[in-house]
């Protein structure tokens, strides 16, 4: 019981201190950032396959920092995951047909 408490300490101590340097700009460097992220739309289509159409480009603030901060995701987070997919359900086959 006692790591446990020492680690949660610990954790929130380094979140505190990344949180600061953001805040504080230490050291000196800009505090958010700009990643382009590449967005498809995945649509599944009533026979079970899946298209996948190209919706463009746009830029997603993210923050110099550790952890996410000020309710965005850190730069090398989302450097990382530069593809966004938005997945769309054109129907279940499963479902009753009216017609």
């Amino acid at each position: 019981m006692k790591r446990i408490l020492i680690v949660v300490v610990l954790a929130g101590l380094l979140y505190l201190l990344d949180f600061l340097s953001l805040h504080f700009a230490i050291p000196q460097r800009d505090a958010f950032g700009s990643i382009t992220v590449h967005t498809y739309y995945v649509v599944k289509l009533k026979d079970g396959r899946s298209e996948y159409d190209y919706a463009g480009d746009h830029a997603v603030n993210c923050s110099h920092s550790l952890f996410p901060q000020f309710g965005v995701k850190p730069c090398w987070y989302a450097a990382r995951h530069t593809e966004e997919q938005i997945k769309i359900d054109s129907g279940n086959p499963n479902n009753p047909h009216i017609f």
